[in-house]
């Protein structure tokens, strides 16, 4: 009861000084957001973004459906239906561990992807200077061996 009286008295405060700002603060904050919007390092976060989210998309309804598949033919197999219950349990949990795999190796390989779009347009000047430092260190670690 206090959660919905706070909502509601929130809500009205919101509003009320909402209406006091008027149209002019709105317009004024909305060109604001946008300039910051608009700024090429946030630019290039929403496009890492949207790189990542298009290979995650991309790989997951495959393993769906195969997981689906494995489901559909263990519940449909010949035995007591005990016996087919267990088994489509089994490879349901099955799927959902390659589901699961499937995501982990897309986000590894989305990462790797933005992480060499980064390396080959230079896009930051924090990647490019620590990029050269860890074959240096391995080459240390190396000759010392």
């Amino acid at each position: 009861m206090k959660g919905k009286i706070g909502l509601v008295v929130g809500l009205g405060a919101g509003y009320v000084l909402g209406s006091r700002a008027g149209r002019a603060r709105y317009e004024q904050i909305k060109t604001q957001w946008l300039k910051v919007w608009h700024l090429d390092p946030v630019q290039h976060n929403v496009n890492r973004v949207q790189d990542f989210a298009k290979a995650q998309a991309a790989a997951v309804p495959g393993a769906l459906w195969t997981g689906a598949v494995k489901v559909i033919k263990a519940a449909a197999a010949s035995g007591t239906p005990e016996q087919r219950l267990h088994s489509a349990g089994d490879a349901a949990k099955d799927a959902a561990d390659d589901v699961a795999d499937t995501v982990k190796d897309a986000a590894a390989e989305a990462k790797r992807t933005t992480d060499a779009k980064e390396r080959t347009n230079g896009a930051t000047a924090g990647t490019a200077a620590k990029s050269p430092a860890k074959p240096a260190a391995k080459k240390t670690t190396t000759e010392a061996e």
